[in-house]
């Protein structure tokens, strides 16, 4: 018997049988075959098709776009508990079928599976538990704390169910069951209790199971079920999609049993569901929190691209750096001081904020990471946090490109009678400690080591249109470039003259 699939309104209020036969477009108008009443939504948004127990997903070109699990797409499929949003109004993907409990009479163990065949339906056990469902999801949707959102769970479940324990265990960074919340009816917290053979069966399974009498049941098997009198118990997992099991719900009843019925199991069953979105739709809130913040402030140093990838990852950011190889660039504006001094302030800002914005342009553009300004100055370097194989080229092809850009504003300034600038480049290449460096209260990611210092003793031998580099900066470039050999120059805290090359660049 093929499942049948039905589209769950966010708010509960609505639910959409999916057809197997045809294509369902989605839309605001009347003529589409699912309508939506909302400004978000397109004329015609998108199309549904239910394909191998999932549906597919395809966007008609809409403005606010379609979303799958908070992902924007063209096209995708979904799986049963998976989110869809069209523009701004979110939809899951329903298909939870029972197997029908054995049918001897004095069965003690039932089990739902939340994919499988479809049980008979009770369409006033349906109605009823309907509007159950409708008060659950109204009360968890509103909360966006995740140990608020757990304890809400809990004390519904108290709610709902004749139990007098229920645990809630989350997967961890390595998928493990870890148990994240344990109370009695009472309130009290309590020690993990929950039969890890029946957890780890409920997840791998994915089925809801219902022990009338657990120290009967084989499965619920242990000195710790009979030493805590349990009675009967439930437990669900929590999917937030097909191949997705965020944890598991537990309950149990002590001493008494036939606690739960049949009807209990159902419940549950989707009261998991509802809670399992609750629980992701936390996680997203909390990563994009997350990511927002960590992108404020990285995106001053990377290029957006970049601090978008450093705030996806999931570990913390941390204080510390480790020692790498690096290509570092100073640049520095020849006479700028002098130049001040016949600018007024605001003229001075304007001047070095349409230099500087080009002058960052272009070292995102090649891929480099901006560590700071220091006056008229500017420090970027190449191979942290990501490395290219040719770090030490695009230092150089940044440096060109900086040149040639400050040629063409330079003109530009000329022809509306303002000052122009010139700049000199030092780049040098070697082992520096990179990291993040500062308190917890405030991090900056930076550079220290002997190269950084060559690279701005370097930049302050440079001449004005000049980009200098050190010879083992040289060595590194794969790609062949116009050098001219300098002699050796006597920098600052050197023993030794540093070999120095002017790269050709006109």
């Amino acid at each position: 018997m093929t499942p049948k699939l039905t589209l769950a309104s966010f708010e509960g209020d609505r639910e959409i049988e999916l057809a197997d036969d045809r294509a369902l477009v989605v839309g605001r108008t009347a003529e589409t075959d699912i309508r939506v009443a909302d400004p978000t939504i397109s004329r015609r948004h998108a199309e549904l098709r239910v394909v191998n127990g999932g549906v597919a997903v395809r966007d008609l070109g809409s403005f606010n776009g379609t979303f799958i699990n908070g992902v924007r797409v063209r096209e995708g499929v979904l799986s049963p508990n998976d989110a869809v949003a069209f523009g701004k109004v979110i939809f899951r993907l329903k298909s939870i079928e029972p197997v029908a409990p054995a049918a001897s009479a004095d069965t003690i163990v039932s089990e739902l599976r939340l994919q499988g065949e479809r049980a008979p339906r009770d369409l006033e056990y349906e109605a009823a538990t309907l509007g159950r469902l409708l008060d659950v999801a109204q009360k968890l949707s509103g909360e966006m704390d995740l140990d608020r959102l757990l304890h809400a769970v809990v004390e519904t479940t108290f709610e709902s169910m004749r139990a007098d324990r229920v645990s809630i265990l989350l997967r961890d960074a390595e998928g493990k069951l870890v148990p994240r919340l344990s109370k009695t009816r009472l309130g009290d917290a309590v020690s993990s209790h929950v039969p890890r053979s029946i957890a780890e069966r409920a997840a791998a399974e994915r089925v809801a199971i219902l022990s009338k009498d657990a120290a009967a049941d084989p499965r619920f098997a242990g000195e710790s079920v009979l030493r805590q009198k349990v009675g009967g118990a439930m437990c669900t997992p929590l999917l937030a999609g097909a191949d997705e099991v965020l944890g598991l719900l537990y309950m149990d009843s002590l001493s008494a049993t036939d606690t739960f019925t049949d009807e209990n199991l159902r419940f549950l069953a989707a009261f998991g569901g509802i809670a399992a979105v609750s629980i992701r739709n936390v996680r997203y809130a909390e990563q994009i929190q997350r990511e927002a913040t960590i992108r404020a402030n990285f995106e001053r140093y990377f290029a957006p691209r970049v601090a978008a990838e450093i705030a996806r990852e999931q570990r913390e950011v941390r204080v510390g750096g480790e020692r790498r190889p690096l290509a570092i660039l100073f640049s520095d504006i020849r006479g700028f001081t002098s130049l001040a001094e016949h600018l007024s302030p605001e003229a001075v800002a304007t001047l070095l904020n349409q230099y500087f914005t080009e002058m960052v342009d272009i070292v995102f553009d090649h891929e480099g990471t901006l560590d700071k300004f220091i006056g008229d100055g500017m420090l970027a370097l190449w191979g942290a946090p990501t490395t290219h194989p040719d770090d030490p080229d695009r230092a150089v092809r940044a440096a060109i490109a900086m040149q040639r850009t400050l040629a063409s504003l330079n003109e530009r300034w000329r022809g509306e009678a303002r000052p122009t600038l010139t700049i000199g480049i030092g780049i040098s290449y070697g082992e520096v400690f990179v990291g993040n460096i500062g308190s917890h209260r405030r991090l900056e990611y930076s550079v220290l080591g002997d190269t950084v210092n060559t690279a701005s003793r370097l930049c302050a031998q440079a001449g004005a249109d000049e980009i200098l580099v050190t010879g083992s900066l040289g060595q590194a470039l794969k790609e062949p470039r116009r050098l001219v050999k300098l002699d050796p120059l006597a920098l600052k805290g050197k023993d030794e003259p540093t070999v120095v090359y002017r790269i050709l660049y006109s």
